[in-house]
């Protein structure tokens, strides 16, 4: 078992089951490190056996302490004093509230003023510096939870739930119209039309796609529903709801503008996943904005 708790500092106690293996193999099985990590690290001599360094073929005993210490990536990004809310932290894993308009990543159309930037600020309040990883991304007009993780072995760990659909994604969504059913499951393959399109389309030669919905509250000519992605693809609940003929309330790109607010009525509200050391369930969770909050008190009034 994990027996600290230090972002680049990985050490376990081996256990019962361990005993008679070799490290290498310990770090493998028990520990769920990637090979090309563990290759990284043994050519930078950082893998201790009883805090010694030597060959990662040594043969381990009940109680002996494996550490591998993890390279110090640090944070490229220019800090820029940008508030962002903190929903969850520890030694491997961040959670934050990403407000509507605020683009994730540095691109060339948007180079500062990114949650990567507004990051960057906050380790520099907080004295730290490491390698912003960011497990998921939501649109620049998608309000809610994103995921970063503080080393690489987190990121290893939680992208191989992402791709394994292991980890909770859900939104809550105000659509045009009034659906029909309660609760369904929209399972239609996504991909771009052509290569270089911004739009995706449900298209017969894309991607596995899966969405399940349930029914929160419905109004006369609007329903708003909570979400659960069994697949992550690019636009995904976007499209999907678009193309059964219920847009997003606000989505200028697959539906229509609002006059009541001026984004796509989106949000993440709680995401899910297993702790990278202990392997435990962590429920992430973020409260509707106030756009959106407005648009509901309008549809209730």
């Amino acid at each position: 078992m994990y027996i600290n708790k230090e972002s680049l500092r990985l050490e376990y106690q081996v256990e019962a089951k361990d005993a008679g293996l070799k490290v290498i193999d310990v770090l493998a099985t028990s520990m769920n490190i990637s090979s090309r990590l563990i290759r990284k690290c043994k050519n930078h001599k950082n893998i201790f056996l009883n805090h010694k360094n030597g060959s990662v073929n040594r043969i381990v005993e009940t109680g002996d302490i494996i550490t591998m210490m993890l390279d110090h990536d640090e944070n490229t990004f220019e800090p820029n004093p940008i508030d962002v809310e903190v929903l969850y932290e520890d030694c491997d894993i961040m959670a934050v509230s990403k407000p509507p308009f605020l683009v994730v990543h540095p691109t060339k159309g948007h180079p500062e003023g990114t949650l990567a930037n507004a990051l960057s600020y906050h380790q520099y309040q907080q004295k730290q510096n490491y390698k912003i990883r960011f497990i998921n991304r939501l649109d620049r007009d998608t309000s809610g939870i994103v995921l970063i993780a503080k080393n690489a072995y987190a990121q290893q760990i939680i992208s191989e739930q992402m791709q394994a659909d292991e980890v909770g994604k859900h939104y809550y969504a105000i659509v045009e119209g009034v659906l029909k059913d309660d609760s369904g499951t929209i399972d239609l393959p996504i991909d771009r039309e052509a290569e270089l399109d911004i739009k995706r389309i449900v298209i017969e030669s894309g991607l596995q796609s899966v969405t399940h919905y349930e029914v929160v509250e419905k109004f006369e000519n609007h329903t708003f529903i909570k979400i659960e992605l069994e697949t992550g693809r690019t636009h995904q609940i976007r499209v999907h709801f678009s193309h059964i003929g219920h847009s997003i309330v606000g989505d200028s790109l697959y539906g229509k503008p609002s006059e009541w607010i001026d984004r796509q009525a989106l949000h993440c509200y709680e995401m899910s996943f297993k702790s990278p050391r202990e392997m435990e369930k962590t429920s992430v969770r973020c409260k509707i904005p106030a756009d959106i909050e407005s648009v509901l008190k309008r549809l209730r009034g």
